[in-house]
């Protein structure tokens, strides 16, 4: 039982970082590719984009796949408790 809410508890946080990490990479994306658009040197927009929503997509995958949304497991009460 300990392991089963470590798993979810290890899931839930590491989903809960990817998404906000990857909001931010894709506004550096954004930036970097508006500043390229006027004439300006920025860098590598595309390769930000796309890690951007390889973490937007594992974040959100991890929050679901650990049920984030039904609350921390165990937390139900059983009759024999």
């Amino acid at each position: 039982m300990r392991n089963a809410r470590l798993r979810w508890f290890l899931k839930a946080q590491t989903g809960v970082l990817l998404l906000p990490a990857g909001l931010c990479l894709f506004g550096e994306a954004v930036s970097r590719k508006m500043i390229q658009m006027t004439g300006g040197e920025a860098g590598e927009w595309f390769w930000t984009g796309t890690l951007s929503l390889i973490c937007i997509n594992a974040g959100i995958g991890l929050m679901i796949e650990s049920g984030l949304t039904k609350g921390f497991p165990g937390r139900r009460t059983t009759p024999d408790n």
